[in-house]
Order: C-alpha cells, then sequence, then structure tokens
C-alpha cells in the first residue's frame, strides 16, 4: 500500500507543476477543437505526388484523445475533424486508418461521437460545426484550436464566421500549432496558410506555435524518435491494454517511423511544457485512464 501511494505521489509531483505552468496561455478547462490531416486516400489529381497526409495522425490522434481523458476533459472536447488535407477525397480505395483511431479513442474513453467529423465523407458538416464554436467565443468562454494539419480547413470555417458577422468572437480563439508545414502547405492554387487565415480574421485571431515537436536526432525529446522504437517499448508493453492500444495506432505509420508529433500540442496546451517526451508521456498517464 505504501509502495503504491508513494507512486501516486510521483506521478502528481511530475505532472501538478507543469499543468500549474499551463496557465500561460490562459487555458483553464477552456473549450478545445482539433482538426488533423492524416488522409490515407490518395488524391487523384496529384497521382503520385500526394499518395496520403502525415501518417503521424494515425497514432497522435489516439495519444491526444487519452491525454484530454486522463485528465477527464471529455466534455470540453466540442469539435474533432480529421482527413483534413483538403481536398480530402473519401476514403474508397485504402484503409482509413484515422477514422479506425477516433472510433477507438471513442469507444475507450467515452468522447461524444457527434463531435467527431471525418472530412472525406462530411465535410461541409465539419466546417459549419467549427464555425459554429467559432462563433461562441467568448472572453469568458474562449475556445482553444489545435492546428494539426493544412490550414485551409479553418480557414474555410473562419471565412464563414466573417461573412456571417461574427468577427468579434475570433478575439477569444486560440491556435497553437508547431509545424511550418502545414501552416504553409497549399495543395491547391487557391488554398491559404495560416497568415492567410489571421489576416482574414482582421488579426483577430491569437496564434501560437510552439518549437517543433519532432527531435529526430534524439529519441528521448520530442514526440518522434524517427525509427527508434525502444523509447516506446513501455507503452507497447503496458498493462493497461487501452494505453497499448496506443502502441499499435503507431504501429500503423506509413513510413514505420515512431511518430506522434501532433500529440505535443495538446501536451503543451494542458501543461506549457513544449518540451515534451516519451517519458512525459509515460509519467502523465500513468497506469491508466
Amino acid at each position: 500500500m505504501k509502495n503504491h501511494l508513494f507512486k501516486i505521489f510521483m506521478i502528481i509531483a511530475i505532472i501538478l507543476p507543469n499543468i500549474v505552468k499551463g496557465q500561460a496561455l490562459g487555458y483553464n478547462n477552456n473549450r478545445i477543437a482539433c482538426s488533423a490531416d492524416g488522409n490515407a486516400q490518395p488524391d487523384l489529381e496529384y497521382t503520385g505526388k500526394y499518395n496520403y497526409a502525415d501518417p503521424d495522425d494515425w497514432g497522435a490522434t489516439p495519444a491526444t484523445l487519452a491525454m484530454l481523458a486522463k485528465l477527464k476533459l471529455q466534455s470540453k472536447l466540442v469539435h474533432y475533424s480529421y482527413n483534413n488535407f483538403m481536398p480530402s477525397p473519401p476514403h474508397t480505395t485504402v484503409r482509413n486508418y484515422m477514422k479506425e483511431g477516433v472510433d477507438g479513442s471513442i469507444e475507450r474513453w467515452h468522447f461524444n461521437k457527434k463531435l467527431f467529423f471525418d472530412v472525406g465523407t462530411h465535410k461541409k458538416e465539419a466546417i459549419e460545426h467549427l464555425k459554429n464554436e467559432l462563433i461562441k467565443s467568448t472572453k469568458a468562454d474562449p475556445l482553444y484550436f489545435i492546428n494539426m494539419g493544412p490550414s485551409e480547413f479553418l480557414y474555410q470555417a473562419v471565412k464563414l464566421v466573417m461573412d456571417e458577422g461574427h468577427a468579434e468572437s475570433l478575439s477569444h480563439v486560440y491556435i497553437i500549432s508547431h509545424s511550418y508545414y502545414n501552416d504553409n502547405h497549399l495543395r491547391r492554387p487557391d488554398h491559404h496558410n495560416i497568415d492567410q487565415v489571421i489576416e482574414l480574421s482582421s488579426n483577430r485571431l491569437k496564434f501560437k506555435r510552439i518549437k517543433d515537436q519532432n527531435n529526430k536526432n534524439n529519441p528521448n525529446e520530442g514526440w518522434s524518435s524517427l525509427h527508434d522504437w525502444s523509447v516506446w517499448d513501455w507503452l507497447k508493453n503496458h498493462k493497461n491494454p487501452d494505453l497499448a492500444w496506443i502502441w499499435k495506432c503507431m504501429k500503423k505509420h506509413k513510413e514505420f517511423r515512431a511518430d506522434i508529433s501532433d500529440a505535443g500540442m495538446v501536451y503543451y496546451l494542458l501543461t506549457g511544457d513544449e518540451d515534451g517526451n516519451p517519458s512525459k508521456f509515460k509519467a502523465f498517464l500513468g497506469d491508466g485512464i
């Protein structure tokens, strides 16, 4: 019993200082929205060039949702869209890894499935839903948006907010990113980068790009250890099968990389720590959810 209590104390001692530090962005159990890519369906207009989007989200989405569930924040997640690498063709010829990760997370950690949107099959509904969450934002009820994919999806939602005359709500929206690639990638000539999203809001949106959560040269730093899976053995062998399942999602990566880098943004939001890594993730999750 004493050993068990000591373990709990040590986990709290590691996590609590970072959660207190997390108030840097003013986050205080407010609403959270996420939008991820992870598309596995080829973009047929660019055959051979865009056969799939970044597969890190196949593992990063379950890891992200596990962290939210660990802190009992399921009710604070108000929007989660995925396969948002526009134009997001539906998965008709290849396996939809993102849907598998989303559905598995909903089942394990009891999220509201009505708040999750596969952009490939429900693009209009997903953009409309995010628009409505953006409009709800006030000083007392801000929205924290985690940008896990290119900026075009967010641009279209923000445009609807502006077109419908709710510009002021965007003053209470915080965007978190870690990727210059996501922020600036344009798959079509008429797509928009993150600077254009912010400009569209008349600079009302508050944007924070944290350090890149990939550090492939050091597997003990960041959330991507390239082909070194040893730092994730604790997850593979976790006694809690729901947490070990995250490792199985990671192993689906198309390029066989141990990469859940986008999850680092949610870890930052919850803890204020830009320097997450496998061992900190282990301490955060503890024995289970």
